[in-house]
């Protein structure tokens, strides 16, 4: 008889950015997340992917007392994750705006737009995240173990955030391939 050992899911390397909080991070957020989800082969919607990471670093050097934001980017079992990091210490809400208002509609377009959102405390301020579902489903025919695995992953991504956002003062960030590159901001 011959049986095949359960596959383990995929776990892309998590990427890891200190950005600037200045208002071309935004940008430069967006480059990274859609060259992250092109190089891993993320069946997402790059486009979608872009706009909520750039609303979530919008949020985040709106009200940032600091000089950078962190930008951490994941995929795991069926899930594209991307956390902003910041100092502020204050809890983001979903707005009520008016139909004519200028701003206020980043996380409710967040909200209706991912799989899933939310924020969590971190030692040095919070982070708010979001996770696109992966279209193909990016599952295998164990979803309950992938669904457990998931959850056990998803908090040791939050710690390795967590000890990356301690440690890491410039922006020395782990890439989309792999090799640690070290960026001299000016």
């Amino acid at each position: 008889m011959e049986t095949l050992a359960p596959t383990r899911p995929v776990v892309q390397r998590p990427f890891r950015l200190s950005l600037r909080a200045e208002p071309e991070a935004a940008a430069e957020a967006r480059g990274y997340v859609q060259a992250a989800i092109c190089a891993w082969g993320v069946p997402v919607d790059p486009y979608v992917a872009a706009l909520l990471t750039s609303e979530l670093v919008t949020n985040a050097i709106r009200h940032e007392a600091g000089e950078t934001v962190k930008l951490f980017i994941s995929c795991s079992c069926g899930h594209l994750r991307v956390y902003v990091h910041d100092s502020s210490r204050t809890w983001p809400a979903l707005l009520n705006a008016a139909p004519d208002a200028e701003a206020g509609r980043g996380l409710t377009l967040v909200a209706s737009m991912s799989t899933d959102w939310g924020v969590y405390r971190t030692p040095g301020g919070k982070a708010v995240y979001f996770t696109l579902a992966l279209q193909n489903g990016g599952r295998d025919r164990d979803s309950d173990r992938q669904d457990r695995y998931l959850q056990d992953r998803d908090v040791q991504d939050r710690d390795v955030q967590d000890r990356d956002v301690q440690d890491r003062g410039s922006a020395d960030f782990v890439g989309v391939n792999g090799l640690r590159d070290r960026h001299a901001r000016g």
